[in-house]
């Protein structure tokens, strides 16, 4: 299993961002995906979940009408689009799996907000 996101970088407050999770090494589309993010000095939260047709998403309270998370089964792709940013979205965003019990995690991708 191989996760690689992309697409983080510094950002000014309400600016966007769209995050990318390539996937491979298991049938993509047979699983739910997840982001989570971790902030400096603080434990990793999930971030949003989408059902393995993207039919189904959840969100934690905090990003509830700006972050948008989204899938493309024919190329192995989630994606998170981050619209409104504010500098406590400031964090490393994982793209994660769940195969059989056992979590899977990309290296992760930074995201700055600041000014």
């Amino acid at each position: 299993v191989q996760l690689v996101e992309s697409g983080g970088g510094l950002v000014q407050p309400g600016g966007s961002l769209r995050l990318s999770c390539a996937a491979s090494g298991f049938t993509f589309s047979n699983y739910a995906m997840n982001w989570y993010r971790q902030a400096p000095g603080k434990e990793r939260e999930l971030v949003a979940s989408i059902s393995t047709a993207g039919g189904s998403t959840n969100y934690v309270d905090s990003v509830k009408g700006r972050f948008t998370i989204s899938r493309d089964n024919a190329e192995n792709t989630v994606y998170l689009q981050m619209n409104s940013l504010k500098p406590e979205d400031t964090a490393v965003y994982y793209c994660n799996v769940r195969i059989f019990g056992t979590r899977y995690w990309g290296k992760g991708t930074l995201v700055t907000v600041s000014s």
